[in-house]
């Protein structure tokens, strides 16, 4: 499907953040999709995302957090309540409504955040491999105790990447910054549809992080998918066609719920 990739333009946060986005006006409730850690908004979900939207006629953000992709920022200076203050900055500012928020990886952290925090701007979340709390499972569980002393000592430690040949920092803020941001510490009531997407062969969050997470949530419409043989990327074209579906199903149950008129469900995915 072609896409017409929009313009970027930039957001100025209340915290003095410049956000880079990509806005696509249509008919609401809109979608926002939340990309995950060192991604950006070219990755192959969020534009796929866009183009579907545009074909159906609905509104649709991407954006970059700071330090990451257009935005303005090191990368190595931010924390999750920096990119949830900067997710916040624009589902408030650049939307209208409740919005469907979708997001990969570390963006379903984030987006669990918003859907807690502010649930009337919510129309539904779909996570693709969320990672909740994922700065406290590094530290709990992946990282020995040179890691640990080498991070305390000198702030920040550089690991290896699946994507990238460069190694990537992990500050000793973003850890500390993390504790505060947990979702499975407590209850996690989400007042809203809630879709769950995750690989089996994801080797960066397995499928136990998504069925502790399904265990964990409190919602009146809560559901897992697991596809077999999909991994952290979740981008091949059925995973994407997956996606989409999942989407247009919470769009549907939204529209449901908030009118009591049950909602057409789209009989096939052309995107």
């Amino acid at each position: 499907m072609p896409i017409f990739r929009g313009m970027t333009t930039y957001l100025t946060t209340p915290q003095g953040r410049h956000i880079a986005y990509v806005r696509t006006q249509g008919k609401e409730p809109g979608v926002v999709f939340l990309g995950g850690f060192r991604s950006d908004m070219t990755g192959s979900k969020a534009l796929h995302l866009q183009a579907w939207a545009q074909a159906s006629g609905r509104s649709f953000l991407r954006f970059d957090y700071s330090g990451h992709g257009q935005s303005r920022g090191d990368f190595a200076d931010g924390t999750i309540t920096d990119w949830r203050e900067d997710a916040a900055a624009v589902i408030e500012t650049l939307t209208e409504g409740p919005q469907v928020l979708v997001g990969s990886s570390m963006g379903g952290w984030i987006g669990l955040l918003l859907a807690r925090l502010i649930p009337d701007r919510v129309a539904g979340f779909v996570g693709i491999a969320a990672a909740p709390d994922f700065t406290e499972t590094m530290w709990e569980t992946e990282f020995s105790m040179a890691d640990r002393t080498r991070l305390l000592e000198d702030g920040v430690l550089f690991r290896p990447s699946l994507y990238s040949p460069d190694p990537y920092p992990i500050t000793r803020r973003l850890i500390e910054d993390g504790k505060q941001n947990l979702v499975l510490d407590g209850p996690l009531n989400l007042p809203m549809t809630v879709r769950l997407l995750q690989g089996t062969l994801d080797a960066d969050v397995p499928p136990a992080v998504a069925l502790n997470l399904l265990n964990h949530i409190s919602s009146p419409d809560l559901r897992l998918t697991l596809v077999r043989d999909a991994d952290h990327r979740f981008s091949s074209p059925a995973c994407l066609a997956l996606m989409v579906e999942t989407v247009e199903a919470v769009l549907a149950a939204h529209h449901h719920y908030a009118t009591g008129v049950p909602d057409e469900l789209p009989k096939s995915h052309t995107g």
